[in-house]
């Protein structure tokens, strides 16, 4: 596994070493007629990088071990994997651009489903002047790559290269993108979700104490409305299917998780896998079910590979793929967002119609009728799109900027650019810390009693 990673980020490395490398004279020069010294030295670097990298993945791995962490560790196994998969895609590319480059197909099929707006040049002293021919600009990109102009095939008339030797490079640039933030995105979506549990911890914390147990004896009777939980989710609004979902909606953004919704349901799931009275870590249970659900969210499925693919077929000018692919993960995140907030709402209400009087704090279960066609596991899967598909589009808008600037073909209307952009960062931290977390709240699997008691164990 390590040779296999080390191999991938060398790949992956390479690539832009050698760009840099080249781009430094406009003819080519060989190694033979490289100094040694030249050789050497970025070949060190990029090994040193490489095992480097490599190592600390090894020690993060370690880490999670001793900390008894596998899920954690399951999922940085998923991102080494994903790591030696670009690297290999990023070799292929390397050793097959010249192959690529000889395969020669017809200019009209070459002219077809541009990314950007073709623009015709009708005076050819206009060529003279340095400008490219038309068809094979490359979006007015003219720098120059690997293997220089002698490695250009030369198509019969009619036909033109089907992806030219700096089209290729740019796509290596892009996998390159796609391997670091990759690793970026799957590290702030951790690390958001474990600030918001940890928020929780001063809550756990509370439920040592004797004013908790004064407060929730439960011995006490009370009327369903007049409890914390229950009149924080009902309201006149609540009858009406527009007005509840409009504030299903609205409360994500304020009050995803409050006091009285951790407390019920931590209440409700020590009352049926626990003993009565039990000084269990809720919070510590529920961070290790983020956890689990984290290992779910990182990896890059076949189904994710093909959207990745299907986006690439479908950006076209007229289709304005850019736009659309950027709105639908916001808007799937924001509707599992207001389903998540519509299950608490709907465990309030079945208390207050299930009876009028409780005893102690009110009982609530979690059950698979909550949630859409009885599958909690759709809503998980859905996150797991959403946030794959929002942190593609911000990495290739970050691969836009780099390879073509901002003033490219792809940002005909800039402001709109720049606000689908914050949508998309503001989409990822909303998702990451309040979305993942509630659906893990809300989704708390029991374990057998062995594994429950090993998982979650008293306060320290």
């Amino acid at each position: 596994m390590k040779a296999l990673l080390g191999l991938s980020l060398t790949g992956v490395f390479g690539g832009v070493a050698v760009k840099a490398a080249t781009e430094s004279s406009a003819t080519t020069r060989k190694l033979d007629q490289t100094p040694t010294w030249a050789v050497a030295s970025v070949c060190a670097v990029i090994i040193i990088i490489s095992i480097l990298l490599e190592k600390i993945l090894h020690k993060v791995g370690t880490w999670f071990t001793e900390k008894h962490k596998q899920a954690l560790f399951e999922a940085l196994e998923k991102v080494k994997a994903e790591l030696m998969i670009l690297g290999f895609i990023s070799l292929l590319l390397t050793f097959g651009q010249n192959h690529i480059a000889k395969i020669c197909v017809p200019q009209d099929v070459v002219g077809t489903m541009l990314p950007c707006k073709k623009e015709r040049v009708t005076d050819k002293s206009s060529s003279t002047k340095g400008e490219e021919e038309p068809g094979r600009r490359l979006l007015w990109f003219d720098r120059r790559f690997l293997a220089g102009a002698k490695s250009a095939a030369k198509c019969k008339d009619g036909y033109e290269q089907l992806i030219s030797v700096d089209g290729l490079h740019q796509l290596h640039i892009l996998i390159f993108f796609l391997a670091c933030f990759h690793v970026l995105f799957s590290v702030i979506t951790m690390t958001l979700g474990r600030l918001k549990t940890r928020a929780w911890k001063r809550w756990e914390l509370e439920t040592l104490s004797h004013d908790y147990e004064f407060s929730n004896d439960p011995s006490r009777f009370r009327l369903t409305h007049e409890t914390s939980f229950v009149r924080s989710h009902t309201s006149f609004w609540t009858r009406i299917p527009f007005f509840f979902y409009v504030g299903c909606f609205i409360r994500q953004f304020f009050i995803s998780v409050s006091r009285s919704d951790y407390l019920t349901l931590r209440n409700g799931f020590i009352t049926v896998h626990l003993a009565p009275g039990s000084k269990f870590n809720f919070q510590k249970y529920i961070k290790r079910s983020l956890e689990d659900d984290f290992k779910l969210v990182v990896g890059v499925s076949p189904v994710l590979w093909a959207s990745f693919v299907i986006f690439l077929l479908l950006n076209v000018y007229e289709l304005q793929a850019l736009f659309w692919a950027s709105i639908i993960p916001v808007i799937i995140i924001l509707a599992v967002g207001t389903k998540l907030q519509a299950i608490l709402t709907m465990m309030a209400l079945e208390i207050t119609d299930r009876h009028a009087v409780v005893q102690g704090m009110p009982l609530v279960q979690g059950s698979d009728k909550y949630f859409w066609f009885g599958r909690p596991q759709l809503l998980i899967h859905l996150i797991h799109f959403a946030l794959f598909q929002n942190a593609f589009q911000i990495t290739y808008f970050l691969w836009i900027w780099y390879s073509f600037g901002l003033n490219s073909c792809f940002h005909d209307n800039f402001d709109l650019v720049i606000a689908k952009v914050a949508l998309g960062v503001g989409a990822l931290i909303l998702c990451s810390y309040i979305t993942l977390p509630l659906y893990a709240l809300l989704t708390q699997v029991p374990l057998n009693f062995q594994e429950l008691t090993r998982q979650a164990l008293l306060l320290e």
